[in-house]
Parts: C-alpha cells; structure tokens; sequence
C-alpha cells in the first residue's frame, strides 16, 4: 500500500488541509492519506496547543465520510517532542509492506535540513510539496520530491482560532460536524 503522510498539529482541522489530502489521493498516486496528528511539533510552541485526543477526534469528525483518508495517533505514544524521523521508523517498523511518501507545504519543505536526522529522511523518502503562499523554494534542495497541483485556499488553523475567541463565524472553514464540536464544548474560546 502506497500512503501519504500527512504530519501537522491540526489546531483545528480545516478545509483547506482536507483539500490537500484529497488533492493528493486522487491525483498523486497514493492509496490512502493519513492525517499524523503531533501532539507536540518541535519548531511550534504549544501555548495555544489543543489537547492531542481532543485534535485527533476532530480530524476523525473532519474525515468520517472518507475511505480514503484516515486520522492517526502514531505520534501519541512516541517521544515528545514530535519528531519526524521517530514516527517513520516506527511506521517502516510497524508496516514493512508498505510504501510511505510525506506531504507537506513548500514552507516546511525548505526546512526539510533542519530537521532531526534530515539526510536519512531525504535519502530514504519521497516527498509530494504543495505550495504555500509566500514560501516559494529559494533553494536547490536534493531530495526526492514534486509538487502537487493543490488547490490553494489562504486559510490558517490561527485564524481560525482567532476568528472563534471574537465569537466570529467558522461555517465553511472547517466541516460541519467539527464546527459543532467546537462549539459543543467551548474549544478555542
């Protein structure tokens, strides 16, 4: 099984990563994409860091009427802070027979060396790179990657926090049901 990797804090979900994932399994070659939430992202502070399970059942909300897109918790019980090359060893461990490629946006993409034990993960994995507006690569970077044809929606799980502590609107944003557990339980207020 060929798998997108879709690693992210998800703080909260929203339209325009399941835009991506969606992009990516229909056009990019992948059987199925799976949303890594991280509990804890070592180039972000987690002040404003929604409980992991809480980001986790949303992402399931978000994703519920797909067989094609799954939530993952792997990071879960893995060492904090959440580190890249950590999961993917576990997951080559954990799937031998399956094929692992990482998703992410040409922000993070352009870091990709400063990540923990970086050459490993560039030389081993594939990597499909959608485009982030004002982050366009300034550099040559030698890895294994293409990027995808992505819609692009400007949309940030920040402002989405932000527009809820004005008790400003969120519909469309994200999906339905995760628009209600927010508000169900008084998250991001």
């Amino acid at each position: 099984m060929k798998v997108g990797l879709y690693f992210g804090s998800f703080n909260p979900i929203h339209i325009g990563h399941l835009i991506i994932a969606n992009h990516c399994v229909e056009n990019e070659n992948l059987d199925e994409v799976w949303f890594v939430v991280s509990p804890q992202n070592p180039f972000k502070q987690d002040h404003q860091l929604l409980n992991a399970q809480l980001r986790l059942n949303m992402v399931r909300l978000a994703i519920e009427n797909s067989d094609k897109l799954k939530a993952s918790n792997i990071e879960f019980n893995l060492p904090k802070p959440s580190f890249t090359i950590n999961t993917i060893i576990y997951l080559e461990e954990k799937y031998p027979n399956h094929q692992f490629e990482i998703i992410l946006g040409s922000d993070g993409f352009q870091n990709i060396e400063k990540w923990k034990n970086s050459k490993y993960i560039i030389d081993k994995y594939n990597f499909i790179v959608y485009q982030r507006p004002g982050y366009l690569l300034e550099k040559e970077i030698k890895a294994n990657y293409r990027f995808t044809d992505s819609p692009q929606i400007y949309l940030s799980s920040t402002h989405i926090r932000e527009l809820i502590k004005m008790n400003k609107s969120i519909q469309f944003l994200v999906t339905d049901l995760v628009k209600e557990n927010i508000e169900n339980n008084g998250l991001y207020k």
